[in-house]
């Protein structure tokens, strides 16, 4: 294996998505393995705020990610809150690099998305309904990221073979930079 992928879907979504299965299929494809948290018990907690318990998102993913990250080159994909929960989670364990779908630049004032300065790719809806266009070009331009904007809303339905291709891309290039072991 060239490396492991933990693909974390969105709020009231579901490891079975179509664009994180999607991106299942890519990392199978090109030799990496891979898992899909399954957080919709912690997304239905509405007695914690309109997200769910987001700290419990968090604590679910660094338990995954801990181990994953010790046996060799860990990347972190995700969706939306499953986005945003991968950056802060790259913050604390080592990873190779990061997929965001969606990313919620800001939650609030107070949650803004931190990530570790590492091979970052970004697919953003121009017509994303929640996380406005230009905050996802501003924070991506701070970074140097690679961003792709397409015609799209927030939930990136139209452009879920885009996010499978650009995903691929991601983990071509951080294949290129650890080869497998012979």
């Amino acid at each position: 294996m060239r490396g492991h992928c933990i693909l974390s879907h969105g709020f009231e979504s579901g490891p079975d998505a179509t664009k994180v299965t999607a991106l299942a299929e890519v990392a199978e494809r090109l030799g990496w393995s891979h898992e899909r948290p399954d957080y919709t018990d912690l997304d239905a907690r509405s007695d914690l705020g309109r997200l769910g318990d987001v700290a419990a998102r968090l604590q679910r993913l660094l338990e995954r990610a801990r181990p994953a990250a010790e046996r060799g080159p860990l990347v972190l994909a995700g969706s939306s809150l499953g986005a945003w929960i991968c950056g802060q989670v790259s913050l604390q364990v080592p990873v190779a690099g990061l997929f965001l779908m969606a990313p919620p630049v800001r939650m609030d004032s107070a949650y803004p998305l931190q990530a570790a300065p590492v091979p970052t790719s970004i697919i953003h809806g121009w017509d994303d309904e929640l996380i406005p266009a230009a905050d996802a070009v501003a924070w991506a331009q701070a970074r140097r990221d690679r961003l792709l904007l397409v015609d799209d809303g927030h939930r990136l339905g139209e452009h879920v073979e885009a996010s499978a291709e650009a995903f691929a891309a991601l983990l071509q290039a951080l294949a290129g930079k650890n080869p497998p072991d012979q």
